[in-house]
């Protein structure tokens, strides 16, 4: 019995350093995702005025041949799929879904597929399953960075332009709110524009305004990609830690009321083997 309390106790401080640690990473997780909601706030009508910008840079062009380049086919028939996941743990569904949804697209593309994926634990995943990847960055934006965006896009555009690949599709989390993540598959190369009406005079010209305002939005639109799964992985991650910590919470009710229990046995087996050897004694 007394064996029986010494483990209930162990288990007891086991758990509750447990719950101590997934409080704190919860604490930690909900600063990141108000930091990181701030940010997407800023960056969403960023991106939304220069897609308008674009569009009426595209109004401004004499004929369809006259668009961009990456805003149109490059006449190969690969597509690449680029999962942007995480490169940490402990944040639920958020790693198992974008990787079983990128490896779903890659089957269903067969030899056409080209995986290019972002995160460790994306990297780790189609490393075990020996999928060839043909590019993988892991550690690269856990703090996601306008440089880091543009480092990226800029070899993605490189890969559209050298005709590595023929089109190129985001896998990501889009953030809705602190309890609404939705996995998206968009795409990124060629970039679809629809031409707007446009009478505004331009200086230079046209062509080389499309062409800066085209990669900017590239950039920014992957830079707005990783804002989104970040801030839903870290909102992911606080789910998963204050349900973590409700259950550890729970378990230790519980198992309080367990070692109550036992060591309330405990005693009263004591004292009736005491009083039981009293009267022993008091016999002889």
């Amino acid at each position: 019995m007394a064996q029986n309390v010494r483990a209930i106790k162990s288990r007891i401080g086991n758990i509750t350093d447990i719950a101590q640690i997934t409080k704190a990473m919860n604490a930690i997780a909900m600063t990141k995702v108000t930091r990181m909601k701030r940010r997407l706030a800023e960056m969403r009508p960023y991106i939304d005025g220069l897609r308008a910008f674009s569009r009426r840079m595209v109004g401004r062009l004499a004929s369809q041949e006259d668009i961009h380049p990456l805003c149109l086919p490059n006449g190969a028939s690969t597509v690449g799929i680029f999962v942007l996941n995480s490169d940490r743990g402990l944040c639920g569904r958020y790693k198992g879904d974008l990787n079983r949804e990128a490896e779903r697209r890659l089957d269903a593309l067969g030899s056409q597929g080209r995986l290019i994926v972002g995160g460790e634990k994306a990297r780790s995943y189609f490393a075990r399953r020996e999928v060839n990847v043909l590019r993988a960055y892991a550690h690269v934006y856990d703090q996601p960075s306008e440089a880091v965006a543009s480092q990226l896009a800029n070899e993605l555009i490189e890969l559209y332009e050298s005709g590595s690949v023929g089109k190129i599709d985001l896998v990501y989390m889009q953030f809705a709110s602190d309890l609404s993540q939705k996995l998206v598959v968009k795409p990124f190369l060629p970039l679809d524009l629809e031409a707007e009406d446009n009478d505004d005079l331009i200086d230079p010209d046209a062509d080389a305004m499309l062409d800066s305002a085209v990669r900017m939005l590239l950039r920014g639109t992957l830079y707005a990609a990783l804002l989104e799964t970040k801030t839903s992985e870290d909102a992911i991650r606080r789910q998963a830690m204050k349900a973590a910590t409700d259950n550890a919470e729970d378990l230790l009710k519980h198992l309080t009321r367990a070692y109550n229990k036992a060591r309330q046995q405990a005693i009263t087996r004591e004292i009736a083997d005491i009083i039981g050897g009293a009267e022993a004694l008091r016999t002889e």
